[in-house]
């Protein structure tokens, strides 16, 4: 079995990078097998464009740089999502990934014989939003139940995916490198335990 780590940050020195990377090592660590998907190097398109509403519309064909992206998902068993917070959600590049990627016929399907089916049910995701502002003022704010509703259940459950954590870092701009330092190995290192266990490593 194995994972697939998909970063959203354009800067490689970001924690969010970093974040990515030492999720990854964590789960090489365990045995696991890793792939990291940077969305900003790898110059994804995040642009929904007429041929996505081609296929939208369901007379066009599925683009070839979201073939290879779902054909990479299609080789993982876990999903990893590391991404900033940004208007108390996720950047435009990883929801354009989202929004081209999982789309009908591969995420789920809509057909007049069998109704809404969901189709990543082989798929655990794990998210890790890092986030500028506490966790009190997430709380105080509802921040938490917006990505409940709009991520977690809008996107992971609506396709069927298992949610296996939300883990938020939060403070990135004001703890102090050694606190977010242990605070990203303790992320890792749960996140890898989580995956182990999951396939019995």
């Amino acid at each position: 079995m194995t994972s697939l780590v998909v970063v959203s940050h354009s800067d490689p020195e970001s924690l969010t990078q970093h974040v990515a990377r030492a999720t990854a090592a964590a789960i090489r660590t365990t045995g696991g097998e890793v792939e990291i998907a940077d969305l900003a190097a790898e110059n994804f398109d995040p642009r929904f464009s007429e041929a996505d509403l081609d296929l939208f519309r369901g007379n066009g064909t599925v683009p070839a740089d979201v073939v290879a992206e779902q054909e990479r998902l299609d080789r993982v068993d876990h999903l990893i999502i590391a991404f900033p917070v940004y208007w108390w959600s996720m950047p435009a590049l990883l929801k354009g990934w989202i929004d081209r990627v999982f789309v009908d016929g591969w995420a789920y399907e809509v057909t007049p014989e069998s109704g809404f089916v969901k189709k990543l049910d082989r798929l655990t995701v794990h998210l890790i939003p890092v986030a500028a502002d506490d966790a009190e003022s997430f709380e105080r704010h509802g921040v938490y139940d917006a990505f409940r509703t709009q991520i977690e259940r809008g996107i992971v459950e609506y396709c069927g995916a298992t949610l296996g954590s939300t883990t938020f870092v939060h403070e990135s701009d004001t703890k102090s490198r050694d606190a977010l330092a242990a605070e990203i190995r303790d992320v890792s290192e749960s996140i890898a335990t989580r995956v182990a266990d999951l396939v019995g490593v």
